[in-house]
């Protein structure tokens, strides 16, 4: 039973994030987490004051991650933050979540994991050693529908799955906009901060991953053609890939961030011997499902005929939208129901948000089509 909410210190996320913004409201939209500190810029001036801005008391305003952590496990057990948000630029991924599960807190990040495998590795090892908890932030598995797709194919209720088709296609970087100050665009075309995949790192793994979490099944080995569009960019920024599954079905990726006109374009297709499904991010709350001998049906949420896990998420009656912030909640919900177990002494075998696994599977997947793309597009496992 929850007795309190859950408390929150965030590293990263300060006044004018994106992204720190869409944690915050995520983690309060079902009233089990509140923010009680941060360290919200590698600037320590930007940090107190984005502190202040979101109405933090000023001891609990922190210079650095570092000042966070020690100073908070200083704290009484009844006032310190039971967990750390990590909402920064992928360099900036490991060093706070090592340290955070060090001094014994859980964990929550955002994709990808880490900025090299080789920290993903480690950080999985650490994670182990720490008995913390730990979450990866792949929103998009926290839909309803989406969880509706999982549930039917894990019934059988498709069938054996043969064909996959996913995409994730944007248009936002189809001028080089990271040499105009745009720090979003400038952080994720520079190696040093977001690793050896451009468009890869940053969507083609919400894609890789949105095929796992709702088929059941990883794809073993890739066929990468990557291409680097912007003139001056070092990353890519667009590719195409052909996939081989661990049961044998096949599929492909096609992933862009010059696909001009695009916004966020996610979708994707799962094709099995009974029936096949498809679902688009970009109308979250419809899942189109055809079948062998049967018409075409639409899932949606709230709706007949759903899985409990997808009722479950389904948080508002049917006709009333619920998309990205929803989704990212999710995962928050899930995490915090999680921690609450821990704290309660249970033991919870499979909790339903994307953990360090799928992190390391990301990673490993980033590196696999680099090669691949390194050696003509070459199959190479994952």
């Amino acid at each position: 039973m929850m007795t309190r909410k859950l408390r929150m210190g965030m590293v990263g996320g300060g006044t004018g994030s994106f992204i720190g913004d869409v944690h915050r409201k995520a983690a309060a939209i079902d009233g089990m987490i509140e923010l009680v500190c941060g360290a919200f810029s590698s600037t320590e001036e930007k940090s107190i004051a984005s502190g202040k801005a979101l109405h933090l008391k000023e001891s609990r305003c922190y210079k650095t991650f570092e000042e966070m952590i020690l100073k908070e496990k200083e704290l009484p057990e009844d006032i310190r933050m039971d967990f750390v948000a990590i909402v920064t630029p992928n360099h900036m991924h490991f060093p706070p979540a090592k340290m955070a599960l060090e001094h014994g807190f859980h964990v929550i990040c955002d994709k990808p994991v880490t900025l090299t495998l080789e920290e993903a590795t480690t950080l999985q090892s650490i994670i182990k050693e720490s008995g913390k908890l730990f979450a990866l932030t792949h929103n998009y598995t926290g839909n309803a529908m989406v969880k509706q797709a999982k549930a039917m194919i894990a019934a059988g209720e498709l069938g054996k799955i043969r064909k996959i088709q996913a995409q994730y296609l944007q248009g936002w970087l189809s001028t080089t906009i990271e040499t105009t100050g745009q720090k979003q665009a400038a952080w994720r075309t520079d190696p040093s901060k977001s690793g050896i995949g451009g468009a890869l790192g940053d969507i083609g793994i919400h894609a890789e991953n949105l095929i796992s979490y709702v088929t059941g099944l990883n794809v073993a080995e890739v066929a990468a053609d990557l291409g680097v569009f912007g003139k001056g960019r070092v990353l890519d920024d667009d590719g195409n890939m052909l996939i081989r599954m661990e049961n044998g079905a096949k599929g492909s990726i096609s992933i862009s961030q010059i696909a001009l006109g695009e916004e966020n374009n996610l979708a994707i297709k799962v094709y099995g011997e009974k029936g096949s499904l498809e679902w688009y991010q970009e109308n979250p709350n419809e899942l189109i499902t055809r079948w062998l001998n049967e018409p075409k049906k639409i899932y949606s949420p709230n709706g007949n005929g759903l899985h409990p896990e997808a009722l479950e998420v389904s948080r508002i009656p049917s006709g009333h939208p619920e998309g990205y912030l929803e989704a990212f909640a999710t995962i928050y919900k899930n995490f915090a129901k999680h921690i609450l177990s821990v704290n309660a002494g249970e033991v919870v075998e499979n909790p339903d948000y994307p953990r360090i696994e799928e992190g390391v599977r990301g990673m490993k997947f980033i590196y696999a089509a680099v090669e691949s793309n390194d050696n003509n597009s070459n199959w190479t496992k994952i």
